[in-house]
C-alpha cells in the first residue's frame, strides 16, 4: 500500500478522534508537599486546558492553555502551571513551588 495513503488515513483518523480520547493524566509531587493530578486536554477549536486536582483537599482548578515559548503553560489570573519535560512549576496566589512527575 502506498505510504502516503496510510499517512493520510492516519491523519484523518486523528482529526476525527474525540478530544477526550487524547486527554492525558499525569501525577506530580511538589516540593511544598502537595500532590496533584494534572489532566491535560489538547486543543479542540481553541487552546487546550489542564484540570489540576489536589490530593487530600480535592481542590480543583481548570486552567486554559497560555502562550509559551518553551514548555506547556496554563494560567488564569491567580494560578499558573508551567510544565517542561517531567518537571512543573506551580504558582498560586503569588506562592510558587516546583513539582516532579511521579
Amino acid at each position: 500500500m502506498n505510504s502516503r495513503l496510510i499517512y493520510g488515513i492516519c491523519g484523518l483518523a486523528l482529526a476525527f478522534m474525540p478530544v477526550a480520547a487524547l486527554a492525558k493524566d499525569v501525577k506530580y509531587k511538589c516540593a511544598d508537599g502537595s500532590r496533584l493530578t494534572a489532566s491535560f486536554t489538547p486543543p479542540g477549536d481553541g487552546f487546550g486546558t489542564v484540570d489540576l486536582v489536589f490530593s487530600g483537599s480535592g481542590d480543583t482548578y481548570t486552567l486554559p492553555q497560555a502562550l509559551s515559548a518553551d514548555g506547556g503553560r496554563y494560567a488564569d489570573e491567580n494560578t499558573e502551571f508551567w510544565t517542561k519535560g517531567r518537571e512543573a512549576k506551580l504558582t498560586r496566589n503569588g506562592s510558587s513551588t516546583t513539582c516532579q512527575e511521579e
